[in-house]
């Protein structure tokens, strides 16, 4: 356990840590509404003995709060495996990583580090971020720099932008700077089927996870309305000013654009300008029916459904079209695949597979991970054809324009 200490007081545990409170009280813990209770009773009643109380599977208890805190403490986590950079490195790894998954990826990563020669690990330099960074620092990194000299020898990240538009990295696609050289020569079943297919055809870029969206939605404010089970339901009219959609995460938002945009067309993508109540960082939406403003629906990664309680109003429901996926993409320098191969093997490993897919609910390409994820429940995602037809750059741009009410 990181964060969670079952025998320290309530009074302790909430002053620490404030994000959890909402979370207390939806398990019964009311004491923590109540300043002057807390500040009395909350200092000599530990939370062990209040889970034991109110008969609450502990396990799950400590596992949904140290997710709350993981994720609502991502930019202090952020500072973790920040070092200095080493400018003797003849290798190097920039990108971003999910928030709930980051630090156990860069613990194994500095762990496989150690495990290797001194003279391998002294030619290794990495920047690996948070996702809630964003990727603008990446995007300037690239701007000045943006040759096949000058740029890192390997990326990860997930999104569409910074990979296909023109103006970072997408031109590099085109002149086959990047080779994938992951050894698995298909991917998990999940991703390689009769519907899909997250292989890239080229073999430039791999693909070793994705961050699913799917609905939340609250049964409170649903009212009278049919509860949503497709992306065309959400854009059918009913569902105006109702829908609070992941707007400041842009991996997943530009991936929910593009998707509605290839279905649906600019029309269905300024409907779903049309559904927005309010932008809500996942934290905030698994909590949404406690505030006074409520939306009937949001849009979440997958992960963030692992905090709703089974006995409330807020339900998890999978698209029965789809959940649209922002792929993880790891981009390698094919100029270097013989000194990065063994960083490729790691990242696209079994033991990284498990790490994205059941620590993160990110479900991994690798062929031997079980993502725990029915057949029932599929994916949606916009293919490789769409993306080489498509200046993608511009396109997130046309999206987002149409999305806010522009007329393009």
């Amino acid at each position: 356990m990181k964060y969670v200490d079952l025998s320290r007081s309530l009074h302790y545990f909430v002053n620490k840590y404030p994000e959890v409170k909402d979370y207390l009280i939806g398990q019964g813990l009311t004491q923590v509404e109540d300043p002057k209770l807390l500040d009395s009773i909350g200092k000599n009643i530990t939370l062990e003995i209040l889970v034991q109380s109110k008969g609450i599977n502990k396990e799950l208890f400590v596992k949904q709060l140290e997710e709350i805190i993981s994720e609502s403490r991502a930019n202090v986590d952020t500072t973790l495996f920040e070092k200095e950079k080493n400018t003797k490195a003849t290798i190097r790894i920039q990108g971003i990583l999910p928030c709930p998954v980051r630090i156990p990826l860069l613990e194994g990563f500095e762990g496989w580090l150690e495990e290797t020669t001194p003279e391998y690990r002294a030619s290794v330099d990495y920047e690996l971020k948070a996702a809630s960074m964003g990727v603008d620092w990446l995007k300037e990194s690239l701007e000045k720099n943006s040759s096949d000299e000058e740029i890192a020898d390997v990326f990860l990240s997930a999104g569409f932008d910074l990979f296909f538009d023109e103006r970072y990295i997408g031109h590099l696609k085109k002149e086959k700077v990047f080779e994938d050289i992951v050894d698995y020569d298909h991917y998990n079943k999940d991703f390689d089927n009769d519907y899909i297919s997250l292989k890239d055809p080229d073999m430039d870029y791999s693909v070793i996870g994705a961050v699913p969206a799917v609905f939340l939605v609250n049964k409170d404010a649903l009212g009278e309305r049919k509860m949503p089970s497709t992306w065309e339901e959400i854009l059918n009219g009913e569902f105006e000013n109702s829908v609070s959609l992941p707007v400041g995460d842009f991996d997943l938002f530009n991936a929910i654009l593009l998707n509605i945009n290839k279905t649906y067309g600019m029309e269905g993508v300024r409907k779903l300008g049309k559904s927005l109540m309010k932008a809500m960082h996942p934290s905030e939406m698994v909590k949404s029916n406690t505030k006074p403003e409520q939306p009937a629906v949001t849009i979440m990664p997958y992960f963030f459904t692992k905090m709703v309680r089974g006995n409330g109003p807020m339900v998890a429901v999978w698209p029965k079209d789809g959940a649209i996926i922002s792929p993880i993409f790891m981009l390698s320098k094919r100029s270097k695949k013989e000194e990065i191969k063994p960083i490729v093997d790691f990242f696209a490993s079994e033991e990284v597979g498990k790490i994205l897919s059941h620590n993160g609910r990110f479900p991994s390409t690798h062929p031997n991970v079980d993502n725990q994820i029915t057949p029932d429940n599929k994916y949606m995602w916009i293919g490789w054809d769409y993306i080489k037809s498509n200046d993608i750059g511009k396109l997130i741009e046309e999206c987002m324009d149409v999305f806010n009410g522009g007329t393009k």
